[in-house]
């Protein structure tokens, strides 16, 4: 026990290991406070498509060798979401097969590009880099940590400012238009922040693995509380929680970062079944 706090502080002298607790930590608790309203209305499909989206677009920048690929990837993967919720919502096209449409083929567009204007001899390696996480969070930078402040104080902002409006659409989306609420607007921010998240997440849990992170936090609090804030607070905790044992847990046995975040939050999760059990 000691050895490994003595082994933990070691890597707490370096740089990289600090921007990465600082960026999980806020990008857990992003994910978190879109996951619970996505559940509840169905949205969940955004979150797995949108991830695909940033993918292609990734796969894009990489090949222009863009020196902030987060130029191209943060208004490709916004556009998308606007995208993808209208064509959701088009009677003839509805919302499963909308991603099928969207994501699965940014998808593949992303994976030939990166196969045939490759600069690297291990396409294999580059491309699980990027659709797990596996490294990409031990390479972040001063700039990459301040813009990933800025973008998660502007998500929790967004979220804190229109909490009531949200909960309406999220629970009754008729009731919310008979009142004056613009509810296609509100779904259309819903939209646009959850695709900022997951730009954000692009670095934490790689691109496969960022529904995960919005998802299980949210369905492991609705196992225990029914009261949507404290749904949304509980999610928040246990989001953050999952997130900092997942980086801990990587460094001390060695494993990727993002795959060792999901296992944590599979396995809170799992407890908070438990728990609902005998509650």
């Amino acid at each position: 026990m000691i050895e490994s706090i003595q082994t933990l502080g070691l890597y707490f002298t370096f740089p990289f290991v600090r921007y990465a607790m600082i960026c999980g930590v806020l990008i857990a608790l992003c994910s978190s406070l879109l996951g619970v309203t996505l559940v509840l209305k169905r949205f969940s499909f955004i979150g797995d498509g949108l991830s695909h989206v940033a993918f292609g677009a990734l796969s894009i920048a990489t090949i222009l060798k863009l020196s902030n690929n987060m130029i191209l990837i943060l208004p490709v993967t916004v556009i998308c979401a606007i995208l993808l919720l209208r064509t959701g919502q088009n009677a003839k096209i509805k919302g499963d097969a909308a991603i099928a449409l969207i994501s699965v083929s940014a998808l593949a567009l992303g994976y030939l590009l990166v196969n045939a204007f490759s600069a690297s001899a291990n396409i294999s390696g580059d491309v699980c880099t990027t659709l797990f996480g596996s490294t990409s969070i031990l390479t972040l930078t001063k700039t990459d940590v301040f813009l990933c402040i800025i973008l998660s104080v502007i998500v929790i902002a967004v979220f804190i400012l229109f909490y009531h409006k949200i909960f309406t659409v999220t629970f009754d989306e008729n009731f919310a238009r008979a009142t004056g609420i613009k509810a296609n607007n509100y779904n259309l921010l819903i939209a646009v922040i959850i695709a900022v998240v997951i730009v954000l997440a692009m670095n934490l849990v790689g691109s496969l693995l960022i529904s995960a992170l919005i998802i299980f936090p949210a369905l492991s609090s609705m196992r225990i509380f029914k009261n949507f804030k404290s749904v949304i607070v509980f999610s928040a905790i246990l989001s953050v929680f999952c997130a900092i044992f997942g980086i801990l847990a990587s460094i001390l046995i060695e494993t990727p970062v993002g795959s060792t975040i999901v296992a944590a939050d599979l396995l809170a999760f799992l407890i908070c079944c438990i728990v609902a059990k005998f509650k």
